[in-house]
C-alpha cells in the first residue's frame, strides 16, 4: 500500500511511495505526529539520481524487518535535497560539523522541534569497514531516546544553539579589489596540476564557476596564466571520461583510480552541470576562437535538448547513473560503457578498431567486468571518422535500456539552461537553441512564478511543487532572464528579472548587505540558512549579486547596484583563501571591477553590431539590442541612429564612448575582434 509519498511531484519522493516505511514528506503534522508519540524524527535526504540514496533504499528503506522498527519507533520524514535545499542545507550544516563530512543520502534523528542530535549518512544493512549497520543506529538511537533523554536533550540544545550562532555578514569588508583577484589567482595556481590540467584532488568536479572568473579576469587583466588555466582545465575534462564522448554532455564527476589508468566517472548527468559547462565552453570559444570549445558547447547543448527537455519546455534536473546491462541488472554506468565486442558488432573490424584506440577501450577493460569507459586519448587524426563513429555508437547505445531521468524542473538550474542555450545559440547561429531556451523561460513565467513574482522552486509535468524558490532560484532565473533580453532584444525578459530582483531586496537581504537563502517570510528552520560558497552551482548569494549589478547596469538603479557591491563584500573575505568555492563571486567581482560596461544597439537585433556586442568579452557587459523608439531597455532611451545606419553606444563608471557604426571599433572596445569568429 502506497505510503504518504504517492501524492509527491518530486520523483526521488514517488520512488519511495511503495516503500514499507511510513514516510512523511517533510510538514508539520510530521513534527506534531513525533510529538504525539512522544518520538524521535529520522530524517532521509538524498536525491534521484544519487546511486547510494538507491543503494540505501534498496538495503534498508524496502526491508521488511528494518521498516518495522522505523514505523514503530520513528517518525520518518523524506526530503528531496533538490526541492528542499533549504532542509538540506541546515542539517548538512550540522553533519559537517559533528562529522567532518557529508553527502548523500543524508540521515540525521532529531527532536520533535526539529533539534537534531545523530547523524550520518550511509548505513549499510550490516556492520563493515568501520560503519555500524543501519540497524545497530535505530536499536542505539532508541535506547538513547528513552533511557538518556535529557543528555539527548542537551545535546540537540547545543548543536541547534552552535549553528543559530553562524550568522555571516561581510558588509564592512568592502567590494573586491584588483589585489582580491591578484591573490585569488595566485592562489588557483598553486592548487593546478599544470602535468595533466586538472586541479589537484583524486576527486574532480568540473570547476564551472572558477573557469568563468578565469575567463573574465583574462578579459579585463589580459592575465595569460589565467587563460591558461582555464583552456587547460576546459581541455582535460573535454578529453576524459567526465565528458560523455558519444552523446555529449557531461558526467557528475570522476574519480582517479588507485592503480593508475583512465578516471573513472560517476555517470549520474545533472542539468546544472551541462548548463554551467555549455556556457563556459561558449565563453571559452568567444575568447580563442577554439575548435574544441565550439564542439563541446553545441554537443552539450544539443544533449540538454535531447535528453533533458520535458514536454512543457523545461529541462529535467538529471539521468540516473545506473541502468539495465545487458543481463537485467540494474548497474551503474551499463548506459555509457563499451566492450571491443560491442564495438565490433556495432562498427565492423576496422572501425571497432579505430574506435578502440580513439577512446581507450581495452580488452581487460578500464571499468568493470572488461568494459572500458571512453576518453580520446590522442591526437584525432581523421576527424571526419571520428565524428562517423561516434553518430553509429550514438544510434546504437539509444537502443539500450536508458537511465532513468527525474523529470523535476528545478527553477534555478532552467535558469542556468536558459543562459546558456540563449547565448550558445546566438554565437553559433543556432535559433533553434534560442527558441528553446525562450519556452523555459516561458515555463518558468507561467508555472512558476505566480501572479506576484514569487518563486515557486520545482514543478513537475507543469504542477508546481508547492515549496517556496530559494535565493539560487531568484538569482538564477534572473541571470537567465537577462542573457535572453540581451539575446532576443525582448525587453519583457529585463522586466521579469526586476520583479524578481525586487524581490531580493525586499525579504533576502539583511541590513549588513548579507543575503540569506531563504525569504524572510519562508518556513521557519531551526538557523535561516545563508552559504556564500559555491557548490555544484553558483552560490545563491553571489548568482543574486551578478544579476542585481547587471540589472543596475541596465536601468541604472543605484538601489540594485548598492545591493549588488554590499554582497561581494564576502567575495572580498573569502575570494583569497578559498578561490576554488567562490568562483561566481570572482567572476561578478570581475564585471564589477570592469564596470560592467553598457552596451545599446540602436539597429536590429540579430544585426552585426548586435552580434558584435553579444561577442564582446567585456566581463558581465550588459547588451540592449532594438529600435530606439521602444521604452523596453532603458540603455535604447535617447540613443538615435547616425546617418539612418544601425549604431552602438559603450559606457561604463558614468562615461561613454563616442557612438560607432563600425562593427570592428565596437569590438575593440569590448575587447574582441570580429575576426575571430
Amino acid at each position: 500500500m502506497p505510503n504518504r509519498l504517492a501524492q509527491a511531484t518530486s520523483p526521488y519522493l514517488l520512488q519511495h511511495a511503495d516503500n514499507p516505511v511510513d514516510w512523511w514528506p517533510w510538514e508539520t503534522d510530521a513534527f506534531e505526529e513525533a510529538r504525539r508519540r512522544d518520538v524521535p524524527v529520522f530524517l532521509s535526504v538524498g536525491y534521484s539520481a544519487c546511486h547510494w540514496c538507491h543503494v540505501m533504499a534498496h538495503e534498508s528503506f524496502e526491508d521488511d524487518d528494518a521498516s518495522e522498527y522505523m514505523n514503530e519507533h520513528f517518525v520518518s520524514v523524506k526530503v528531496d535535497r533538490e526541492e528542499r535545499p533549504d532542509v538540506d542545507a541546515v542539517y548538512m550544516e550540522a553533519v559537517q560539523a559533528a562529522t567532518g563530512q557529508g553527502g548523500w543520502p543524508m540521515s540525521v534523528f532529531m527532536t520533535p522541534d526539529g533539534e537534531p542530535f545523530y547523524f550520518g549518512t550511509y548505513f549499510p544493512p550490516e556492520a563493515r569497514h568501520g560503519m555500524p549497520s543501519f540497524r545497530q543506529v535505530l536499536e542505539g538511537v532508541h535506547n538513547a531516546w528513552t533511557s538518556r533523554r535529557v543528555e539527548v536533550g542537551e545535546v540537540a540544545g547545543k548543536i541547534t544553539r552552535d549553528l543559530a550562532e553562524r550568522e555571516l555578514s561581510t558588509g564592512d569588508a568592502g567590494t573586491p579589489t584588483e589585489e582580491t583577484q591578484a591573490l585569488a589567482l595566485l592562489r588557483l595556481s598553486r592548487d593546478i596540476d599544470p602535468a595533466s590540467g586538472w586541479f589537484q584532488g583524486d576527486t574532480k568536479f568540473p570547476p564551472s564557476m572558477v573557469i568563468e572568473f578565469l575567463l573574465r579576469h583574462h578579459a579585463r587583466a589580459g592575465s595569460v596564466a589565467a587563460l591558461e588555466m582555464a583552456e587547460g582545465l576546459c581541455g582535460a575534462m573535454a578529453r576524459s571520461s567526465l565528458y560523455d564522448q558519444v552523446g555529449g554532455g557531461f558526467h557528475r564527476y570522476v574519480l582517479t583510480p588507485r592503480a593508475g589508468g583512465p578516471l573513472v566517472p560517476h555517470f549520474e548527468k545533472m542539468l546544472y552541470d551541462n548548463a554551467l559547462l555549455c556556457r563556459v565552453y561558449a565563453h571559452l570559444w568567444r575568447s580563442t576562437g577554439s575548435d574544441l570549445a565550439r564542439r563541446v558547447a553545441l554537443e552539450t547543448a544539443d544533449f540538454m535538448v535531447r535528453e533533458l527537455r520535458t514536454p512543457e519546455g523545461g529541462f529535467a534536473s538529471a539521468l540516473d547513473a545506473d541502468s539495465e546491462d545487458g543481463a537485467g541488472r540494474h548497474v551503474e554506468g551499463a548506459y555509457y560503457v563499451w566492450t571491443p565486442e560491442q564495438l565490433r558488432e556495432v562498427l565492423g573490424d576496422q572501425d571497432a578498431a579505430f574506435a578502440a584506440e580513439h577512446f581507450g577501450v581495452t580488452e581487460e577493460g578500464t571499468f568493470e567486468e572488461g568494459a572500458s569507459v571512453l576518453a580520446r586519448t590522442g591526437t584525432v587524426v581523421d576527424a571526419d571518422r571520428a565524428a562517423d563513429v561516434r553518430a553509429k555508437l550514438l544510434a546504437a547505445r539509444e537502443l539500450r535500456p536508458r537511465p532513468g531521468r527525474d523529470d523535476k524542473v528545478v527553477a534555478a538550474w532552467n535558469g542556468l539552461a536558459i543562459a546558456a542555450l540563449a547565448e550558445t545559440g546566438a554565437y553559433f547561429d543556432r535559433p533553434d537553441l534560442i527558441e528553446r531556451a525562450t519556452e523555459a523561460a516561458d515555463l518558468l513565467v507561467r508555472v512558476h512564478m505566480g501572479d506576484v513574482a514569487r518563486l515557486t522552486r520545482t514543478s513537475k509535468d507543469g504542477r508546481t511543487g508547492g515549496h517556496a524558490g530559494v535565493l539560487e532560484d531568484y538569482g538564477d532565473v534572473a541571470e537567465g532572464f537577462l542573457a535572453l533580453a540581451a539575446v532576443t532584444g525582448e525587453g519583457v525578459w529585463l522586466e521579469f528579472a526586476g520583479f524578481l530582483l525586487d524581490i531580493v531586496l525586499q525579504h533576502f537581504t539583511g541590513e549588513g548587505g548579507q543575503l540569506y537563502d531563504t525569504a524572510d517570510d519562508a518556513e521557519k528552520l531551526i538557523r535561516r540558512p545563508q552559504d556564500p560558497t559555491d557548490s555544484a552551482t553558483p552560490a545563491g548569494w553571489t548568482a543574486a549579486a551578478g544579476a542585481l549589478l547587471s540589472y543596475a547596469a541596465h536601468t541604472g538603479s543605484e538601489a540594485h547596484r548598492t545591493a549588488a557591491k554590499g554582497a561581494l563584500g564576502v567575495v572580498k573575505a573569502l575570494g583569497p583563501r578559498v578561490p576554488r568555492f567562490i568562483g561566481w563571486g570572482l567572476a561578478v567581482a570581475e564585471a564589477l571591477l570592469d564596470g560592467p560596461r553598457e552596451v545599446a544597439v540602436a539597429g536590429p537585433v540579430g544585426g552585426e553590431l548586435h552580434r558584435t556586442a553579444l561577442l564582446g568579452r567585456a566581463p558581465g557587459a550588459v547588451v540592449a539590442a532594438g529600435e530606439t523608439a521602444g521604452t523596453e531597455f532603458p540603455l535604447l532611451a535617447d540613443r538615435p541612429t547616425v546617418g539612418g545606419a544601425p549604431t552602438a553606444y559603450v559606457c561604463r563608471h558614468f562615461v561613454c564612448d563616442a557612438p560607432t557604426t563600425d562593427p570592428e571599433a565596437l569590438a575593440r572596445s569590448l575587447g574582441s575582434s570580429p575576426s575571430d569568429d
